[in-house]
């Protein structure tokens, strides 16, 4: 549930590196391939095949189906980002939890052509709650009045599929980009946006041979003013209010990284920062105050490159 963050890539490869962009899960996903390059086609029908498991606005998806009938049938990816889904409920302390759709898409109604403010009396009715949800591996189903929405972890999972993909096949420098989730094979170079403005901040350069970038904000999606963005405390029932921006960078994987970032951001700050602590990864936290807070570690997954 995040919007582009990230905004300048430069793969650290030969000159013959191949880029190509389309259009998936609702924004632009790049592959960039130094060696290999005849699998970047195989690159966009995974992320299409994530993308048509997990969309809540495609009708053939699993989770548009399933917010729709309430019970259906589900491919291996659907089943597989479901469990990892829980497994984030669980250890954000509930505060990534999918079944915040009846929010973010019954009342907000974000990616839609028909967004609005709701009354503050219809966001407390709101029916969020995981034990709504119930799946196995092949069906899975909700309560009335439960929505899914996936938005927070399935671009950092199809971003994921791919690049582990390609590590299997031998591919030994790439980038994939999703929005505010990249991943890198071999070192790159990411520049981090300025929340509050069109700029970048500084550019990043990795140090692993595979690492995992994503960020989080408040500042590209949300109705009317950056009050009502898309990032919901299912506790509060509110839009976040403390971070405008959050990167994280850590050689977990992207769904995990995407997963946290989404939590993180609508976590009171105290707690936000005691769990990214806790976490093998590095940070950027920008809160809406413009205070800049860069994790004592961050210098083990990357550079930091001033401008």
């Amino acid at each position: 549930m995040k919007r582009i963050g990230l905004i300048f890539l430069l793969l650290c490869i030969a000159l013959s590196a191949q880029t190509r962009t389309q259009v998936h899960m609702g924004t632009l996903v790049s592959i960039t391939v130094d060696d290999h390059q005849e699998l970047i086609d195989d690159g966009f029908a995974i992320i299409r095949e994530v993308d048509y498991a997990l969309s809540s606005y495609k009708a053939e998806g699993d989770i548009y189906k399933l917010n729709y009938w309430h019970f259906v049938q589900i491919h291996p990816l659907t089943y597989e980002a479901l469990k990892l889904s829980q497994d984030y409920y669980e250890t954000t302390y509930g505060y990534f939890d999918i079944t915040i759709g009846s929010i973010t898409k019954d009342l907000y109604r974000f990616g839609e052509n028909k967004e609005f403010i709701p009354h503050p009396l219809l966001l407390q009715a709101a029916k969020v709650g995981f034990s709504g949800l119930k799946y196995n591996q092949e069906t899975a189903q909700i309560s009335k009045g439960i929505k899914v929405d996936l938005g927070g972890m399935g671009k950092g999972f199809g971003v994921q599929k791919v690049t582990e993909f390609f590590i299997k096949k031998g591919v030994k420098k790439a980038i994939v980009a999703a929005s505010g989730d990249i991943r890198c094979i071999g070192i790159c170079k990411v520049g981090v946006q300025d929340p509050f403005s069109e700029g970048k901040l500084f550019d990043i350069e990795t140090k692993k041979s595979v690492s995992g970038i994503t960020t989080s904000g408040n500042y590209r999606r949300y109705v009317a003013s950056q009050k009502n963005n898309h990032l919901i405390s299912p506790y509060l029932r509110q839009s976040e209010k403390t971070f405008a921006s959050i990167t994280l960078i850590s050689e977990l994987s992207s769904s995990d990284l995407d997963a946290y970032a989404t939590a993180v951001s609508v976590m009171p700050y105290t707690l936000a920062k005691q769990f990214l602590d806790e976490k093998p990864l590095g940070y950027i936290l920008i809160t809406t105050d413009k205070k800049l807070i860069i994790s004592k570690n961050f210098e083990e997954y990357a550079t930091i490159i001033e401008q």
